[in-house]
């Protein structure tokens, strides 16, 4: 049941993240998953200083917090003090882990509580914290419920949502003009990602949640020009790198979350090499056909524009 756990713990954060880095993708707002993912460490710190309890759902609790006030804080510097969005995310991620790792070193020095420990789990452990009834009933690893209901909750969130995204995605003024609320879409889009954010690292670690925040979607982006396609698609390829990655990790003997971070990442090399339309061996034969005077149809090489 372990390799179960650790294959249905990787495929939730896979489509969680999958679902909500398109939109990121789509935006141009790729690296704001990492920025959140280091500006909670303050939020936790503080939750702990305050109630003196290191149990998960206080420490969340504290994290998701930081993490909402992080996206607000992007988009604040970069709507008012009118500086690119690339230098909003490191603007703020880097001052408020700097304040976190203040605090950690100024009043938490004499307990387990760290960068490390409090930023970056191992999916590997999940299994081991398990929900069991006085009558030895056991309803499986906490971490999976946790995922699961962040899932509901995007799905939720994409479903209900979805032409709204969709129009401010890619058109905002289109859709200012019909009186829909950009700001709303933008902070509910950042707030979700917040929480998965803040809600996945614990259980499978930092660093695979960013990969599936971008590559997954990444990958699709070179398949599709529909949205929902680009949705569904970025959601597979998540769950194939969680499962191939996980047997990798067995064969290498080495960090699972690493290897299905890795596997992620030669799913998307492979595409961009022999994608059918934005692959490098694609564009290398249409560039070969221009040298060589051939006539080019329209069919045969159709224009490069998202239907959406």
């Amino acid at each position: 049941m372990t390799a179960f756990w650790i294959i249905l713990a990787g495929s939730l954060v896979a489509v969680s993240c999958a679902l909500l880095g398109t939109f990121l993708i789509l935006r141009r707002m790729a690296m704001v998953g990492d920025a959140i993912s280091h500006s909670v460490l303050p939020g936790i710190v503080i939750a702990y200083l305050i109630s003196d309890d290191r149990s998960g759902w206080v420490l969340l609790t504290g994290a998701a917090l930081t993490g909402v006030l992080a996206s607000l804080l992007i988009e604040w510097f970069h709507r008012k003090a009118r500086i690119q969005s690339d230098a909003s995310i490191g603007i703020t991620f880097t001052w408020l882990f700097a304040i976190g790792v203040i605090l950690i070193s100024k009043y938490a020095g004499d307990i387990d509580l760290d960068q490390e420990c409090v930023l970056y789990g191992e999916i590997a452990y999940l299994p081991l914290s398990t929900i069991v009834t006085e009558s030895g009933y056991s309803f499986g690893p906490t971490g999976i419920w946790i995922l699961l209901l962040n899932l509901i909750l995007v799905l939720l969130f994409v479903i209900l949502g979805y032409r709204g995204l969709q129009i401010t995605t890619f058109d905002p003024s289109f859709a200012a003009a019909m009186g829909i609320s950009t700001a709303f879409w933008h902070y509910g889009l950042m707030s979700a990602v917040s929480l998965t954010t803040v809600f996945s690292f614990e259980s499978v670690g930092a660093i695979l949640v960013l990969a599936f925040l971008v590559v997954p979607a990444a990958t699709a982006y070179l398949l599709t020009e529909k949205l929902r396609s680009m949705l569904i698609l970025a959601s597979l390829f998540g769950v194939m790198a969680s499962t191939g990655g996980y047997y990798l990790a067995l064969w290498f003997d080495g960090s699972i979350a690493a290897a299905m971070a890795l596997l992620s990442g030669g799913i998307f090399a492979l595409i961009f090499i022999f994608a059918p339309k934005q692959g490098i061996i694609f564009k290398y034969l249409r560039s070969e056909k221009l040298l060589s005077g051939k006539s080019l149809s329209a069919q045969e090489f159709p224009l490069n524009k998202h239907k959406f």
